[in-house]
């Protein structure tokens, strides 16, 4: 089990896939990427895991976003797979891994993970705050839905997180760490309280409609 990142891994990585998250939206931008694999490499000293597969797997989980949003776990495992310069590295049952990992990572996917590398990035994907949960939706919906009007973005957004992040919403996390136990409580605690949950909302939007 390789413990230690292979430094020509991580130089293919930052040269050729991380620079893909640079035409995304503004919640999946470079940053997001590299906040996952930081975050997907502090969880993984809790498991046994191979972490060049776990680097790897947290810098392609999005990159199918180059072909939509709906199916881009399904297009970033794709993506991983048919990536020949992996094989220098990784054997076949590893590139299979890695890619099932990534198409497991989406938070609306109802069935658990198979591999702990799927869970690992899975948990590290979620990034749970409510400033940031909020910002990201208003980004989502800024771009989306260019024509809304401020009402309009504030119910899309608080519905949402709503339907995601609410005591019976569809998140599930699969490892618990936490930071994201802690942050989902903050959520579902700011939930209750719209007009608290409308006063960040208008600060955050105010910030986006005038970048």
């Amino acid at each position: 089990m390789n413990r230690i990142l292979n430094a020509e891994i991580q130089q293919y990585i930052e040269k050729n896939i991380l620079l893909l998250y640079q035409n995304f939206d503004k919640g999946h931008q470079i940053d997001h990427a590299e906040n996952v694999i930081a975050e997907s490499m502090l969880l993984a000293r809790n498991f046994e895991v191979d972490l060049n597969m776990v680097y790897v797997i947290a810098a392609y989980h999005d990159i199918g976003l180059t072909k939509g949003r709906e199916l881009h776990h399904l297009y970033s495992g794709e993506m991983l797979l048919n990536d020949t310069t992996l094989r220098q590295w990784f054997n076949e049952n590893q590139i299979q891994m890695m890619k099932e990992a990534v198409e497991d990572h989406r938070a609306s996917n109802n069935t658990e993970p198979r591999s702990i590398y799927g869970k690992i990035v899975a948990e590290a994907d979620r990034d749970i705050s409510p400033e940031t949960i909020i910002r990201r939706t208003i980004q989502y919906g800024l771009k989306k839905y260019p024509d809304r009007t401020e009402e309009e973005y504030f119910a899309r957004t608080i519905n949402h997180i709503r339907e995601k992040y609410g005591i019976n919403g569809y998140l599930k996390l699969w490892l618990n760490s936490p930071k994201n136990a802690e942050g989902l409580e903050a959520i579902r605690q700011l939930l209750k309280d719209e007009n608290a949950f409308q006063e960040i909302f208008k600060k955050l939007y105010i910030k986006e409609i005038n970048r």
